[in-house]
């Protein structure tokens, strides 16, 4: 059996991450196996989770993610790289016998469930590292410049500086 612990290791294809806009056919195989666990219900199962597969969509590129789907109540959701705090790749039973994993991608919102999910692919390792690298590859920046001459030590001595300063007008305001 394959194990996955060293998946992270491997660099993705940016090139195959931006291409990737549908899920993979078999989605449509697990939502079918979802509604026959619905028994008598099967049609009015079926029918949203066939919805939502026709429409959902990805789109990656070089700020962000989009997914979106729906057809009655359309869903688009657009996170920045910036803004992700954590990924995870989860895969029941069926996605692991169809080879198909979800890619659920967390954001600082305060929400302990995942802000967005890709569903649905399988590229769910590779799409995870394309976002890790992403997410770790933003810096960070002082008013829109980068300040490229500038150490942490300098720019956290400069945060300081100003941090008093703002505290002495406070104080001296409160005095007067």
């Amino acid at each position: 059996m394959h194990h996955d612990d060293d998946a992270h290791l491997h660099d993705s294809d940016a090139g195959a991450i931006f291409s990737l806009t549908r899920p993979d056919r078999k989605l449509f195989t697990l939502y079918f196996l979802y509604s026959l666990a619905a028994n008598v219900a099967f049609p009015f199962a079926l029918v949203p989770l066939y919805c939502r597969y026709i429409t959902l969509r990805y789109r990656f590129d070089k700020e962000g993610v989009s997914v979106s789907y729906g057809l009655l109540w359309r869903r688009e959701t657009y996170l920045t790289y910036a803004r992700i705090q954590d990924i995870h790749v989860s895969r029941n039973l069926f996605e692991r016998w169809l080879g198909l994993g979800a890619v659920q991608i967390q954001t600082a919102s305060g929400s302990s469930t995942a802000e967005e999910s890709i569903v649905g692919v399988r590229e769910f390792n590779e799409i995870r590292n394309f976002l890790y690298a992403r997410m770790r590859g933003h810096k960070l920046k002082l008013q829109g410049e980068s300040a490229p001459g500038v150490s942490t030590d300098e720019m956290l001595q400069g945060i300081r500086d100003e941090l008093r300063a703002i505290r002495e007008r406070l104080e001296t305001k409160r005095h007067v």
